[in-house]
């Protein structure tokens, strides 16, 4: 048996790591469980499409006499596959329909029958296995969002005084915000919206505790006395709790109606916090009050002093007059009816059509508050506002804590699910709102739910998130790695989350919580540094959105390596001591050392090993993928650990990968995880092999070959040259041979960036650090000519070019080779579309693809006329419109295609009709060679067996219970693909192969079906293009690149540089032994940027080369400074790399020994033939007549103010005057230069710029008559 797996030798001390989990997973499942299609309708879980249905659902009229009933959803297949549909621009997507119920409660409509309708929604883009989605062609990812949690937030503030201000923020997931907030004269507000303030005695008011008497005992501050002339007395000197009113009623005769109202009066007796004494003592009595409250004698008033002060603050005495007094702070107007005024903090806070704290938002206020309310109750209730302004008066006591806003557990993360949930909400809602419109207007008449339904509203709102969304991303397909992070990414930004300008620093740093879960290397460098993160190794996201980071169990100092790690979010975390992967243990787990390093929120104390409650799985459990791929990573500075890290994602896949002598042991489950590779699926022996297919013949059982129907022989299609979104290829080799046995999961192809199923961005190169004549002066690489001859740094880049057919007022325009004034020679590569034919070397200029287009002109004279028609002359009403190559366009065809729409006249409709029926006749014929196939295995599994009773989807008996299977009775079952699983006959292992076979059969039928509307498509329509194209044509154009001067190298551990020299491979410096090195590197690039990974990779990869093997050295756990020397030593490499070289030229010895050894080097994306750009004539600007700007507008150099103050200081005043007129905008001067240029004589005078006359222009435009003086 042969595998081609590279074994590596590993330093890692640590034992027992895990698998890490799959790296796509975060997407993938993501969307899965959003969709739920493998779940069948009556289980799935109340969570994705599902969810929005039901919170959608039911939708009634405004009389509640029609109610439409949301019953279930499904997908149809695609109806191109992921290839086709970025071939030619479309979107992947699967057409949604929902089954819904529309019914009638009205008893007048008694002749309203109730109608169940599968009513087609819209296409929904769908995820391919890679977790990318096909939007017009091009492949875009949804990025994760981070963002705040919703829940409550207690935080604090300074006032420009110095007085601190604390605040209670309850964010939900939809409605208004609450905050509750303190001001210097330590009085409580309530903010709705973030704008409207109130006392937050009104609110409590509001929601029913009407009396002070009642907001004081909320908080136990008050006693009620009983008022009579002789108790009173004794508490003279007591503080009054609340005012003592003095309250009448009063009859008027409205004069409008002419009826008796009573009306309410209050008076004020006594204001609060009035100590009572002789004289108030009469007053109470005489104002006939039961009784009065008091303040409670105890040590906790002082606490509470804020309550009394907000009462004091407080305009209001009675529920009425508190809603009311809301109503008109948040609408600004008088309230029509005390019914509306009550509506409104009902609808805001209370009311789950308007406001939703979400399941995490229900589970962190409960956390937080302590409370007890069930999770669907996701609605605010009076108890939650009670216990916040509690907790808060605790905060101002200093009795609580303020929250970490940057902790993890306060923010969360919204997978592509949640983002598609909540745009199909939005979708929904707008649909039903229409809904109710037509169900209002349609009151008489018979109507189903298709009529109420408009699927363009749900399409429109889910393909503008795709298309427009912050998140929604063209996917950065440099190479495997690149996909990967780009799928694990973590923004900040977006919609609902920061933005840049807001963003400060404490958002943007590492936190403690972020270990294990978030990459504290891996960030962009820029304006979004922090910002945008990446997922750790072994990190994943919980059902709450938290993210969570696997530990092992440790107790009583013995760690549990036998069960599987224990996921924790950074909540359950707290409080938890963490010892690291690395601690000295024992076979069975007891640590071994007496005291360990551990960590404890954001501190690290040294405790003995019996107070561990946790260890981490792996060393490298901190850093994402990108971090983990870098070896040595312990010896790196973090900011140039970045840098590596970053640029690996910018590697251009060679046309010979190689992967690293020194790696770390990531790089295989990279490259299996980023979906690009073809696995074997099970054990079998290879058929056949070519460059583009591979045949295998896979092993199976008796028992799997009935219930499939496959054939045992599997072929996979390698992928050649395909395109990236970046312009990079993919171009898939075979590695394994005819006669070849294979294993589940073993790797048959390599290329994309990837050898023999490890990632390989780069090279191993032979390297010196050490000047060489100056040409590596400031990190500029030397290379040897070696490097560029052999293909090591070659690339295959492939660029796309379309031209688009369309129809035009004056005509249709046409794709030919016969173009007018176009030179034979110009056209011989065309073919009889006009286009160039596949191998065709391409130069600047050429033509790539022939179209003409009807122009339009007056019409031709009677001489013309006759003209044309003697000489056939076409050139006259036809403009050439073809598609040249642009400047700097070097290569050779790839490939073509050509899509058009079917042609509709006579004939072809008589054709079209004759292949429809001939297909439907050949499908027909599949479709029964199927059920036959079915029925012969069927009956094979189930022959003189007995039937438990089959049932369809429907719940009918298809099959009756009881009765032997024979042939012709399951013949006569019509629809296989109906039937529900369940149980044929008695025993499990029977029923379980028909289930499967049914299974299967049902797969192939979908196929089948799939297959048969593609192909009835491509008849009646042709290709789908865009409205208003008729055709398509699309060349691919591949251009090989060697290294150049000037192209960007880099190592893994940010150590980047331009090539600057390429110098011959004799004139290198030398070993001793005569080998030349591949590359000299400056050593001064090292201690500086303290990046000395790459000094111990160089060394180790050296030993490596010398023995012929590759090493694994994971981050944070990797090889020694002994374990190198063993190797040197072995391999007979001088330690630390430390060796003379002599120079190439000369053959002389160098004054110094240099570090010489293997390093591992990339070719980054930013290439010089990309960059290279020069003009002498093209475009110009329309109003200023400058030169346009950049290499994409053929654009020229800018002279800047700062080069212009260069020749003033030279006096080089004919240069500058030349520079800023005729080179530039001077219309007439450059004209005439051009003149003199061509016919010899001498440079005429500069004329007036074109820019003077705009700024005149602008001049007058202020109303200054301003003339030239000639």
């Amino acid at each position: 048996m042969i595998t081609n797996q590279t074994e590596r030798l590993n330093f890692a001390s640590t034992k027992n790591i895990p698998d890490y989990p799959d790296f796509l997973d975060v997407q993938v499942k993501s969307f899965k469980d959003f969709f739920q299609l493998e779940t069948k309708s009556d289980e799935r879980g109340n969570e994705g499409l599902y969810n929005t249905f039901m919170e959608n659902f039911p939708i009634t009229d405004t009389r509640n006499n029609f109610v439409l009933e949301f019953l279930d959803y499904f997908v149809d297949p695609p109806r191109y596959t992921i290839q086709e549909c970025i071939e030619r621009g479309l979107t992947y997507s699967v057409p949604l329909k929902a089954r819904l119920k529309l019914y009638c409660t009205d008893p007048e409509h008694e002749d309203f029958e109730t109608i169940v309708q599968d009513v087609y929604l819209g296409t929904i883009p769908y995820m391919t296995p890679s977790g990318t989605f096909v939007i017009n062609g091009a492949e875009r990812v949804v990025v994760s969002q981070l963002h705040r949690s919703p829940g409550v937030f207690f935080g604090q503030s300074f006032h420009a005084n110095g007085t601190k201000l604390y605040s209670a923020r309850v964010i939900p997931f939809k409605g208004s915000w609450i905050e509750f907030s303190t001001d210097i004269n330590s009085v409580m507000y309530a903010y709705i919206d973030r704008k409207k303030k109130l006392p937050v005695t009104t609110l409590f008011r509001a929601i029913g505790f009407e009396r002070d008497k009642d907001i004081l005992e909320i908080f136990d501050l008050a006693e009620e006395i009983k008022v009579s002339k002789t108790g009173i007395k004794k508490y003279i000197g007591r503080r009054l709790a609340a005012r003592v009113l003095n309250t009448w009623h009063e009859d008027f005769v409205d004069e409008d109606t002419g009826e008796v109202v009573s009306i309410e009066r209050n008076e004020i007796i006594l204001d609060r916090d009035t100590i009572i004494d002789k004289d108030n003592v009469e007053e109470i009595i005489d104002s006939n009050v039961k009784s009065i409250l008091l303040h409670k004698e105890d040590n906790n008033q002082a606490d509470y002093a804020i309550i009394h002060n907000t009462l004091q603050k407080d305009p209001t005495n009675s529920e009425k007059e508190a809603v009311e007094h809301i109503y008109r702070q948040l609408r600004n107007a008088e309230p029509p009816d005390e019914e509306t005024a009550r509506g409104i903090i009902d609808k805001l806070f209370f009311s789950d059509q308007r406001y939703n704290l979400g399941e995490v938002g229900r589970y962190r206020m409960n956390k937080k508050l302590g409370l007890d309310i069930p999770m669907e109750k996701q609605v605010l209730t009076k108890e939650d506002i009670i216990t916040i302004v509690k907790y808060l008066i605790e905060l101002i006591n200093s009795k609580a804590e303020i929250d970490d806003i940057d902790h993890l557990s306060n923010r969360r993360v919204r997978t592509v699910g949640e983002q598609l949930s909540q745009q199909f909400g939005v979708g929904l809602a707008r649909m039903a709102r229409t809904i109710r419109e037509r169900m209002n207007v349609r009151d008489n008449e018979v109507f189903t739910p298709i009529d109420l339904i408009n699927a363009k509203t749900l399409s429109s709102v889910i393909n503008s998130f795709f298309g427009t969304n912050q998140l929604s991303q063209f996917m950065d397909q440099t190479n495997p790695l690149a996909e990967i992070t780009h799928k694990r990414r973590l923004s900040a930004l977006g919609p609902g989350g920061l933005s840049r300008e807001r963003a400060g620093f404490e958002v943007r740093d590492v936190h403690y919580t972020h270990y294990g879960r978030l990459c504290p290397i891996e960030t962009p460098e820029g304006p979004n540094i922090g910002l945008i993160s990446s997922l750790g190794v072994y990190a994943k996201v919980n059902g709450m959105g938290f993210i969570e980071t696997p530990y092992r169990k440790v107790t009583n100092g013995v760690v549990d390596l036998e069960s599987t790690p224990i996921y924790l979010s950074a909540e359950e975390e707290e409080g938890k001591m963490i010892a690291q992967a690395n601690i000295e243990m024992d076979a069975s787990g007891k640590i071994t050392a007496s005291n360990v390093i551990a960590r404890e929120e954001g501190d690290f104390p040294v405790v003995e090993p019996s107070v561990v409650h946790y260890t981490d799985v792996a060393p490298n459990q901190i850093a994402s993928i990108s971090a983990s791929l870098i070896p040595f990573l312990e010896h790196d500075d973090a900011n140039r650990a970045l840098m590596g890290s970053n640029m690996m994602r910018q590697a251009v896949p060679l046309i010979r990968p190689e992967a690293p002598i020194v790696g770390t042991g990531l790089e295989r489950q990279v490259a299996s995880d980023s979906r690009v590779l073809i696995n074997a699926e099970g054990h079998g022996t290879v058929e056949y092999v070519d460059a583009n297919i591979i045949t295998i013949k896979y092993d199976r059982t008796e028992d799997e070959r009935m219930v499939s129907f496959d054939a045992d022989e599997k072929t996979y299609n390698l992928i050649k040259f395909r395109k990236t979104n970046q312009g990079t290829s993919i171009n898939l080799k075979p590695i394994v041979r005819k006669g070849d046995r294979v294993i589940p999961g073993q790797v048959l192809s390599e290329g994309y960036a990837t050898q023999n199923g490890e990632l390989a961005l780069g090279r191993n190169l032979k390297v010196a650090f050490m000047p060489w004549k100056g040409y590596n002066f400031e990190d500029a690489i030397v290379i040897s000519e070696k490097v560029v001859r052999d293909d090591i740094f070659t690339s295959i880049h492939v660029d796309d070019y379309s031209l688009e057919v369309r129809d035009t007022k004056l005509g249709n325009e046409e794709l030919t080779n016969d173009i007018p004034n176009v030179s034979e020679e110009a056209t011989k590569d065309l073919d009889e579309n006009g286009m160039i034919r596949i191998g065709a070397e391409v130069k600047p200029g050429d033509i790539l693809i022939g179209k003409i287009t009807p122009k339009g002109e007056s019409d031709p004279t009677p001489e013309e006329k006759l003209l044309r028609a003697i000489f056939g002359d076409k050139a006259g009403d036809v403009k050439d419109a073809s598609l040249k190559a642009s400047p700097s366009l070097h290569g050779v065809v790839l490939d073509k295609k050509l899509f058009a729409r079917a042609v509709k006249d006579k004939r072809k409709r008589t054709q079209d009709k004759d292949a429809l029926g001939a297909l439907e006749m050949e499908f027909e014929t599949k479709f029964v060679e199927l059920k036959d196939r079915l029925v012969e295995k069927l009956f094979l599994i189930v022959n003189g067996k007995t039937s438990q009773g089959v049932m369809n989807d429907l719940g009918e008996e298809v099959l009756p219970k009881g009765k032997k299977y024979t042939q012709k009775m399951l013949y006569a079952v019509e629809d296989f693909a109906h039937l529900s699983k369940g149980q044929w006959v008695a025993d499990d292992a029977t029923n379980k192969m028909v289930n499967d076979l049914i299974h299967n059969y049902k797969i192939k039928l979908n196929d089948l079906q799939g297959s048969l509307r593609r192909e009835k498509f491509t008849i009646t329509v042709g290709d789908e293009l865009p409205s208003g194209i008729l055709k398509l044509a699309k060349i691919y154009i591949a251009k090989k690149r060697k290294l150049k001067v000037g192209d960007k190298m880099a190592g893994r551990h940010g150590n980047k540089g331009i090539v600057a020299r390429i110098v011959r491979h004799e004139d290198m410096p030398f070993l001793e032994d005569g080998t030349p090195v591949d590359i000299v590197l400056n050593p001064l690039g090292v201690p500086s940027r303290m990046n000395i990974g790459q000094i111990y990779e160089t060394v180790l990869g050296w030993a490596g080369m010398n023995l012929g093997r590759k090493f694994a050295t994971p981050i944070f756990d990797g090889a020694s400074l002994d374990q190198i020397n063993e190797l040197t030593d072995e391999a007979g490499v001088p330690r630390f790399g430390h060796t003379h070289l002599y120079d190439g030229g000369t053959g002389e010895r160098f004054h110094q020994a240099a570090t010489v050894g293997v390093i591992y080097m990339l070719k980054l994306g930013h290439m010089v033939d990309d960059k290279m750009h020069a003009r002498s004539i093209g475009p110009y600007s329309l109003i200023t007549q400058q030169p346009l700007g950049g290499k994409a507008q053929f654009g020229g150099q800018r002279f800047g103010e700062m080069e212009v103050w260069a020749l003033e200081a030279y006096g080089a005043s004919s240069t500058l005057r030349e520079i800023l007129t005729v080179k530039s905008d001077d219309v007439i001067g450059r004209a005439k230069t051009y003149e003199a240029i061509v016919k010899g004589e001498s440079m005429p005078e500069p004329g007036l710029p074109e820019s003077f006359n705009v700024l005149m222009h602008e001049l007058k435009g202020l109303g200054l008559d301003i003339r030239l003086e000639e």
